[in-house]
C-alpha cells in the first residue's frame, strides 16, 4: 500500500501534494467557471476526475523515479493517468441502452479529461475510427478497478457521486433546451470547449500555486474597480470640455455620441454595432459604454479585440493614461511560446521548464485585456490548450471588437458561432465598433444582432458631418510603378507639410522608401517586420514631426490605417477594399483642423495580390463603385464613403466568397463548419462509418474537433513568433529568457517578449535556419533571431546580411 498518493511534487523544497487536494482543489475552481454559463457540476465534474489515473502504484512508482533521477526521468507520459477519469464515466453512464443525457455527459466531460495534457480529441475522424472511444473503452487499463476504489474511498463516496452527477445531467439538459439559434451539434462543441477550457485553467492555477507555494488570489471586487475607472474616465472627458476648440461642430458632435454611448449601456447584454466615424472618439466612447454597462450588469471584465498589434499599443497606451492603471490592464499581442504539439509530454509531477511555460502561459483573467482577432478566434478554434485556457474568462463580459470588418472572409461563420455562443451562454455584451460596419447578418450562417442594435442614432447625418477630405480617383485612369510614386509623392510634399502612403504589399513599401530615403525631406518605414517596440519607436518620431507640423513622409503596409492616431495632410492609397480606402482617409485631416484635404487612390502595377485574394477581390468591387460614381457621380448619395456606399461593398463581397465563409479545408474536401458542428444525418465520416461497418457509431456526438483544430490557421502559411534582438533592451531580454526562473518570472518575461517579436512564415523560418539566424530558448519553445537577423530599417532580415550594430537603440 502507498502511504499517500501524490499529485505533485514541488521542485523548491520537495513537498507533495496529495491527489486528493489536488482533485477537490481543481474541482472548486472548475466549478465556479463552470458557473458562469449554469453548469457548474458539468465543469466540477472534470475537475474531480481529471487525476484519477494518479491513484495507481504505476504512477507513484513513475513519479518517485523522476524525482529520484531529473537527469534521467522515466520517459514521459509513459504512464497514462489521464484515461481514467473518462473510463469512469463512460462505465458508469454509457452502458446499455442509449440513453441521451447520461450519454452526452460522459461525452462532453470524458474527452475534456481524457484530453487535459494535449487537446481535444475526435468523436469519429478521417479514417473512420474514434480516438475518443480508443481511450476510454478499448485501452488497457491495469490498475484501474483499484484507482476507482481509492477514489471513491478518498474524495467522494459512491453516494455523493452518483448525485453529483444527477445534477450535472440536469444542467446539461437545461443547456441543450435553452433556446438558441444554434443547432445542438454547435452547442455542444462549445460546451465541451467551456468545459476543457474550466479543466485546463483550474488545473494549471492549482499547481501553479502549489509550486510557488502561495494562495491562489482572490478575484477583487470588479465593481468597486470599474467604479473608480468610471470616475477617473468621466473627469477626463470633463476636462476636455474646457479645451479652446470644445466648441468646434467635430468636438461637439463627438460628445454628444459619446454621452449616447452611456445612454445605450442601460440596454441588456447582446450583440451591438457602434458606428462611430473614423475620428469620432471611439476609444473614449466606447470605454464609456464598457464601464457603465459592465458596472450595471455585474460584467467581469472589459475586452478589446483589434486587427493588428499597433492598435494595442496605442489604444492600450490611450486607456491606461487615463485610468492610471497598469497592473490591471493586460496586452496580449501573441504567444511566444509555442505550444507544438503536447501529445505524450504529460505532466509527471515535477515542474520542469516545459511545465513552467504551461503554467506562466496567461489566462486572461484581467480586468481590462486587449489582444488581436487572430487571438480571440484561437481561443475557439486553433489547437492547443495556451489558446482554449481562456475561453470561459470570454463569459461575463463586455467585448469590443475594434475595426471589425477585418474579420477574415473564410473564418466569418466561425465568428459568427462564437459570438452567438456567448451572447445566448456567456452573458456577454459583444460590441462591433467600426466606421465601415461589414454586413455580417447578410451571410448565410448570421450574427443575431439584437434589434435596434445600432448605439449611434442618425447615423448617415453623422456620416456627412464628419467630412474631412475628398477622395481623389487616379485608380481608373492609368497604373502607377514605384518610380512614378515616388514623383507623384515628391510633388505632393511640394504641396503640403505630412504625407502617409499605404500599400498593400511589404515589398513595394520596402522598394517606395528606398527611392524616397535620400530626399532631404524625413522618410519612415512601417511593415509588420518590425516588432512592436521598433515600430513604436518610428510612429513616436513621425508623431513628432507632425506635431511640430515639419515635413514628414511615411510609407506603410495597412498596419497603419486602423486606429493609429495620426493626422497628415495629403494620404495616398493604393486601391484596396471600400472599408480599407476609409479607413486610410481616417489618418487624414483628421481632427478637421484643416479646410477638406485630398486622399489619392492609385493603382500600384507592382504588388503581387495571388497570395492576398481579399485584397484582390476587395480592390476589384471598389474600381467598380468608382467607375460607378465617375458615370454616375450622383449616385451612392454622391459620395464614394457613404452607408450606401458601403452596403453595396460588403454584400458584394460576401457574396463572391460565399462558397469559403465556412472555412474550406481544400486536404479533406470539407470545411469547419461540418467538421465541428454537423448533425449525424449529414455528417460524412458518420455516414461512410455507418456504411462500411453496418452500424451506427455508439456516440451521441460524432463530430471531428482535433481535426478541424489541426487545420485551423487565421492567416494561411501558419506563422512563428520570433524574438528579436532590438536595442539593449530586447537583447537583454532574450538573454533572460535563457536562463531559468521562477513561473512567475517567466510569466512577466513573456508578457514583455510581446514588444519584441516578429511573425515568421514557415518559408522565412526555414531560411533563417539555413543562414544561421535562429537560436533556440527554453527547450526549444521559443526561438529568437540572432542580431544579424534584424535591421535597423526594416526589421526582419531572413538572407542575415544586415551588417548593422543594434546596440545603439
Amino acid at each position: 500500500m502507498v502511504a499517500e498518493y501524490v499529485a505533485h511534487v514541488r521542485a523548491g523544497d520537495g513537498a507533495s501534494q496529495s491527489v486528493k487536494g489536488h482533485l477537490l482543489e481543481v474541482r472548486q475552481l472548475a466549478e465556479g467557471s463552470g458557473e458562469k454559463i449554469g453548469v457548474r457540476h458539468i465543469a466540477g465534474l472534470a475537475g474531480v476526475l481529471h487525476d484519477l489515473g494518479k491513484y495507481t502504484r504505476e504512477f507513484q512508482q513513475y513519479l518517485e523515479e523522476a524525482v529520484k533521477n531529473p537527469d534521467a526521468p522515466p520517459k514521459r507520459g509513459s504512464v497514462d493517468h489521464a484515461t481514467a477519469g473518462g473510463r469512469l464515466l463512460y462505465e458508469r453512464l454509457h452502458s446499455g441502452q442509449p440513453d441521451r443525457y447520461p450519454w452526452i455527459l460522459a461525452e462532453v466531460v470524458g474527452n475534456a479529461i481524457i484530453s487535459h495534457h494535449a487537446y481535444l480529441h475526435d468523436y469519429l475522424n478521417e479514417s473512420l475510427e474514434s480516438d475518443y472511444l480508443r481511450r476510454v473503452r478499448d485501452k488497457e487499463l491495469r490498475e484501474f478497478a483499484e484507482a476507482k476504489g481509492r477514489f471513491f474511498e478518498e474524495v467522494m463516496s459512491e453516494a455523493e457521486f452518483s448525485l453529483y452527477v444527477s445534477k450535472a445531467v440536469e444542467e446539461l439538459e437545461a443547456y441543450l433546451t435553452r433556446p438558441s439559434p444554434e443547432s445542438q451539434e454547435s452547442k455542444l462543441m462549445f460546451l465541451t470547449k467551456y468545459v476543457f477550457s474550466a479543466l485546463i485553467d483550474a488545473d494549471r492555477s492549482n499547481t501553479r500555486a502549489f509550486e510557488e507555494n502561495q494562495p491562489l488570489e482572490p478575484e477583487e471586487d470588479r465593481k468597486a474597480l470599474f467604479d473608480m475607472y468610471y470616475d477617473k474616465l468621466m473627469r477626463r472627458i470633463e476636462s476636455y470640455e474646457q479645451n479652446a476648440d470644445a466648441g468646434s461642430p467635430i468636438n461637439r458632435l463627438r460628445r454628444e455620441m459619446s454621452q449616447q454611448c452611456e445612454r445605450f449601456a442601460e440596454r441588456p447584454p447582446g450583440i451591438y454595432t457602434l458606428s462611430i466615424p473614423t475620428g469620432g472618439g471611439k476609444t473614449l466612447a466606447s470605454l464609456r459604454y464598457a464601464l457603465r454597462h459592465a458596472i450595471d450588469y455585474g460584467m467581469k471584465r472589459i475586452i478589446y479585440i483589434v486587427p493588428y498589434t499597433t492598435i494595442i499599443e496605442q489604444n492600450a497606451a490611450d486607456v491606461r493614461s487615463i485610468l492610471g492603471d497598469d497592473g490591471n490592464l493586460l496586452e496580449h499581442h501573441s504567444n511566444v511560446a509555442q505550444d507544438g504539439d503536447d501529445e505524450d509530454e504529460d505532466e509527471d509531477g515535477r515542474i520542469t521548464v516545459r511545465q513552467k511555460l504551461k503554467l506562466a502561459k496567461d489566462n486572461w483573467d484581467s480586468p481590462i485585456i486587449f489582444s488581436t482577432l487572430v487571438q480571440f478566434l484561437d481561443i475557439f478554434y486553433a489547437k492547443g490548450s495556451r489558446n482554449i485556457r481562456r475561453l470561459h474568462n470570454l463569459s461575463e463580459a463586455v467585448i469590443i471588437f475594434d475595426e471589425v470588418q477585418k474579420v477574415p472572409t473564410k473564418c466569418i461563420s466561425l465568428f459568427n458561432h462564437a459570438l452567438n455562443f456567448l451572447k445566448t451562454y456567456g452573458k456577454s455584451s459583444l460590441i462591433l465598433c467600426t466606421a465601415t460596419q461589414p454586413e455580417l447578418g447578410f451571410v448565410e450562417r448570421r450574427l443575431e444582432m439584437s434589434a435596434d442594435g445600432e448605439m449611434i442614432g442618425h447615423l448617415g447625418q453623422v456620416v456627412k458631418s464628419f467630412k474631412r477630405v475628398d477622395i481623389i480617383d487616379e485608380a481608373t485612369e492609368e497604373a502607377y510603378n514605384s518610380e512614378k510614386l515616388a514623383v507623384f509623392v515628391a510633388e505632393k510634399i511640394g504641396e503640403v507639410q505630412s504625407v502617409l502612403v499605404i500599400l498593400n504589399t511589404k515589398t513595394v513599401v520596402k522598394r517606395l522608401f528606398g527611392l524616397l530615403e535620400s530626399s532631404n525631406v524625413p522618410v519612415f518605414h512601417l511593415s509588420t517586420s518590425m516588432c512592436a517596440a521598433h515600430r513604436k519607436q518610428i510612429l513616436d518620431q513621425v508623431k513628432e514631426h507632425l506635431s511640430n507640423e515639419e515635413k514628414v513622409i511615411c510609407i506603410s503596409t495597412q498596419l497603419i490605417e486602423a486606429g493609429v492616431d495620426v493626422s497628415f495632410d495629403c494620404v495616398i492609397r493604393s486601391l484596396a477594399g471600400l472599408d480599407s480606402i476609409a479607413q486610410a482617409a481616417g489618418r487624414c485631416n483628421r481632427h478637421g483642423k484643416r479646410d477638406i484635404q485630398n486622399v489619392y487612390v492609385i493603382d500600384h502595377a507592382e504588388e503581387n495580390l495571388n497570395r492576398l485574394p481579399e485584397i484582390e477581390a476587395g480592390k476589384r468591387i471598389t474600381r467598380k463603385i468608382l467607375t460607378d460614381l465617375k458615370l454616375d457621380p450622383g449616385k451612392y448619395g454622391g459620395q464614394i464613403l457613404s452607408v450606401e456606399a458601403m452596403e453595396r461593398y460588403f454584400k458584394e463581397f460576401y457574396k463572391g466568397f460565399e462558397s469559403s465563409l465556412n472555412y474550406s479545408v481544400r486536404q479533406l474536401q470539407k470545411d469547419m463548419v461540418e467538421l465541428l458542428m454537423a448533425d449525424r444525418k449529414s455528417n460524412s465520416y458518420n455516414l461512410a462509418y455507418t456504411g462500411s461497418k453496418g452500424q451506427s457509431l455508439p456516440l451521441f456526438i460524432v463530430n471531428s474537433y482535433r481535426t478541424a483544430a489541426e487545420h485551423f490557421e487565421v492567416i494561411e502559411s501558419m506563422s512563428t513568433s520570433v524574438l528579436v534582438p532590438y536595442g539593449d533592451e530586447g537583447k537583454d531580454l532574450i538573454a533572460e529568457l535563457n536562463g531559468a526562473g521562477t513561473i512567475e518570472n517567466l510569466s512577466q518575461l513573456l508578457r514583455k517578449a510581446q514588444q519584441y517579436s516578429v511573425n515568421v512564415f514557415k518559408y522565412e523560418l526555414d531560411k533563417l535556419a539555413q543562414n544561421d539566424g535562429l537560436v533556440s530558448l527554453l527547450d526549444g519553445k521559443v526561438w529568437a533571431l540572432r542580431e544579424g537577423a534584424y535591421h535597423r530599417e526594416y526589421g526582419l532580415d531572413v538572407e542575415g546580411d544586415s551588417g548593422f550594430d543594434l546596440s545603439m537603440f
